[in-house]
């Protein structure tokens, strides 16, 4: 959840659709904005209600400003408010990206902010990732930049946008595949989890639900249970996000 959205409201739609752990935007200033309160709040609801909380931040910039981004993740968690920081940096969206050498710099770096937030704080980290990650080399020189990811964090999160649940599985295979052999090799299980979209995107009518509704994604989400169990790290699924869940037709 990106919003402000009143702490009530979001434990009561969360706990209607069987949500146990919101991931909950918190800005940079979040210890001078004024905005403390309400995390207060909704963090004293949440725990009542058995849910748990995670720290949401991310801007592509912190890819090349990575102080940033390690001042943003000890002012969240210096609250005491959240379990884990998830972050969502998409590199990609930087200038330069479609450059096979300006991408390998910032794939460079984006490694290097991941290593750099996982060592300074020892709670969870947890990142939102495109399913293509495994397409792009590593710029370590080990695997791909999905296998780097994974093993720089706690948990995963896959951006498996599609309005199916065989396609979102689809799509999401290679990671569950990735985080699976670097359980069978390390002994070290990253959790993977599934995330759909609920937000109009009007360059990708079969990247959201926006069109089939809430009935239809729920359906996808327990079907995509099923089908990715068979994969021992996966961890469930996600949903993008509560302004948009809360706008699907039945």
């Amino acid at each position: 959840m990106w919003g402000k959205d009143d702490p009530q409201r979001v434990v009561d739609f969360a706990v209607a659709h069987g949500v146990d752990d919101l991931y909950v935007h918190v800005t940079p200033t979040v210890l001078t904005d004024g905005d403390l309160p309400r995390l207060r709040a909704l963090a004293q609801l949440a725990q009542a209600a058995g849910l748990t909380l995670s720290a949401l931040g991310g801007d592509p910039a912190w890819t090349n400003r990575p102080a940033d981004a390690l001042a943003w993740q000890q002012a969240a968690l210096s609250t005491g408010l959240f379990r884990a920081a998830h972050v969502d940096v998409e590199p990609y969206a930087l200038a330069g990206w479609s450059t096979p050498r300006k991408r390998a710099a910032l794939a460079a770096k984006y490694v290097d902010l991941l290593t750099r937030l996982q060592s300074a704080d020892p709670r969870p980290l947890e990142a939102d990732v495109p399913f293509w990650y495994g397409t792009i080399a590593s710029p370590t020189g080990h695997g791909t930049l999905a296998d780097d990811v994974l093993a720089r964090v706690d948990a995963v999160t896959v951006m498996s946008y599609r309005d199916s649940a065989a396609a979102m599985v689809d799509v999401g295979r290679d990671v569950l595949q990735r985080a699976d052999r670097l359980a069978a090799t390390t002994g070290r299980r990253v959790p993977v989890h599934l995330a759909a979209e609920t937000n109009p995107l009007t360059d990708c009518a079969y990247c959201t639900f926006a069109e089939e509704g809430d009935a239809a994604l729920r359906q996808a989400l327990d079907a995509v249970d099923v089908a990715a169990g068979a994969y021992a790290t996966y961890a469930g699924t996600a949903v993008h996000d509560l302004t948009g869940w809360s706008l699907l037709r039945p």
